[in-house]
């Protein structure tokens, strides 16, 4: 025996709340359940532990739309937005729809019944059970949750002290008072490094190259005095639009004038460590702004603790581990007591989910992404995925809201099946991001593509979106409505391998 919902919601973490808010909201008549392989709520906030977890977008834009922040810090520590996290699912009653310990493994089409039928693992025990849906929403990330990626390191097996990578973070990792490398140069690096120093005698960042890191108050001026003044919601809505529109304004100056924008980037970490700090060697990128993400350390942390002396920057590539430390290809070693492996995610698709259509294996790395959400060739299916140079929220607030509308629109005039196809060979296909970031390049091959021209096309743009998904029309020529329960003769391309134009 199976239970059927209208849709099936995958991961209980940020976007998985906000698209049961979304659901039940704008589509009251539609019956849903959220699976979420973990026994919580809470999806990264609650899987990440390591010391100083913390958002690196404002809440304010991170927040939901629907939910203002109202906490003092516009960047928050992860406890806080964790706590934010689970605080709407019960606000709103989506708790109550979420079924725990229930790993989603593998969905199969069928276009006879306009139905997916979605098998778990449930339990420590990994009992099969199957639940059937007309819809499956994706909100399960975009990384390996068992693990995040560490390089094979020589001699690492020979180092006496601990190595821990910060996905894998327990209380009973002891720093205090000891010599810490954190190896990495990304956000995760670069929140460790200043909190770990309270206590440790002493905490190096190893990195191979360096990362453009900006300085900012963790405290919005701004939202703290329309706070005082307005309502909490109108309030939480202008500030979330000025925050939208000086992040767009940003990227598209470090697109437009890249040179202008390192030299400000270049000049605050200057201030920041003062004349005789070589900056040139650990806080200048080979890249341009925005061609990997910023990393942002909240006022200025990092900087301080590195002036303090509590901590170090070296820029030099790893010869091998040693059992007391790390010596470097420059001839350098490292003491270490405990080495932390800031070094990245793995990346996988949808969660890993194996995913069939009418009896054919999906290569979603053969589809194309379809406005953001859906992929060419498979049907009644979408995923929450957030932007890569704004907060993650607010595209995944516009993904929900499309979905709600796509569903209604299909109740309204009699389809029961959703598919995007490739009609048009002239669209050339493009990577899924256009990042040069190691995380990103080395799972580009396993990921969908995008188009060269709208609907294939991934602006990364919240205004394009906003009039796309929002407002744009829910028909076009790359999208195919269809009735429930058509013959296979009458199917006719609806039963070719995903992936394949149609």
């Amino acid at each position: 025996m199976s239970a059927h919902f209208d849709v099936l919601i995958v991961g209980a973490g940020l976007s998985g709340i906000g698209a049961g808010y979304h659901l039940q909201t704008n589509c009251p008549d539609r019956s849903y359940a959220i699976l979420e392989g973990r026994d919580c709520i809470g999806g990264t906030w609650d899987l990440f532990r390591y010391p100083g977890i913390r958002s690196d977008s404002d809440m304010y834009t991170l927040g939901y739309s629907f939910r203002p922040w109202t906490e003092p810090k516009a960047i928050a520590d992860g406890a806080s937005i964790l706590n934010y996290v689970r605080e709407t699912a019960r606000a709103y009653g989506i708790d109550r729809k979420i079924r725990f310990n229930h790993r989603v493994i593998s969905a199969d089409w069928s276009s006879a019944d306009s139905q997916w039928t979605v098998e778990v693992e449930r339990g420590p025990e990994k009992t099969i059970e199957r639940f059937t849906c007309n819809f499956l929403f994706m909100c399960s990330g975009y990384y390996k949750y068992e693990h995040g990626y560490t390089p094979d390191f020589p001699g690492i097996a020979d180092f006496a002290g601990r190595v821990v990578h910060p996905q894998k973070w327990t209380d009973d990792i002891d720093y205090a008072g000891k010599k810490v490398v954190v190896i990495g140069s990304g956000a995760t690096a670069v929140t460790l490094v200043p909190e770990m120093a309270k206590t440790a005698s002493h905490v190096t960042m190893l990195q191979r190259s360096p990362t453009y890191v900006v300085a900012r108050p963790d405290k919005d001026k701004v939202a703290d005095w329309l706070r005082a003044w307005l309502p909490a919601k109108l309030a939480y809505g202008i500030i979330r639009w000025k925050n939208v529109l000086l992040g767009m304004y940003f990227y598209r100056l470090c697109k437009r004038d890249p040179d202008r924008v390192k030299k400000l980037i270049l000049g605050g970490v200057r201030h920041a460590l003062g004349p005789d700090y070589d900056v040139a060697t650990h806080f200048t990128p080979r890249y341009n702004p925005w061609d990997q993400r910023l990393c942002l350390v909240p006022n200025g942390d990092l900087f301080q603790s590195i002036r303090s002396g509590a901590s170090s920057v070296v820029t030099d590539q790893i010869e091998t581990f040693t059992p007391k430390g790390i010596k470097l290809k420059s001839g350098n070693v490292l003491d270490a007591d405990v080495v932390v492996t800031a070094t990245g995610l793995d990346l996988q698709v949808l969660g890993g989910l194996q995913i069939n259509v009418d009896g054919n294996s999906v290569d979603l790395s053969k589809t194309m992404n379809y406005k953001g959400l859906m992929y060419s060739g498979v049907p009644n299916l979408a995923a929450a995925f957030g932007y890569t140079n704004a907060s993650w929220t607010l595209k995944c607030d516009l993904t929900c809201e499309y979905v709600c509308r796509m569903l209604n629109y299909m109740k309204a005039n009699g389809y029961a099946q959703v598919t995007p196809r490739r009609n048009d060979p002239t669209v050339a296909e493009l990577p899924w991001v256009d990042f040069s970031s190691g995380y990103i390049q080395r799972a580009a091959a396993r990921f969908p593509k995008q188009g060269s021209r709208k609907p294939w096309r991934l602006y990364q743009n919240y205004a394009l979106d906003i009039v796309s998904l929002r407002f744009g029309s829910i028909r076009d020529e790359a999208i195919e409505y269809l009735p429930a329960r058509r013959t296979a003769t009458a199917a006719g391309s609806s039963s070719k391998p995903a992936g394949q134009a149609a």
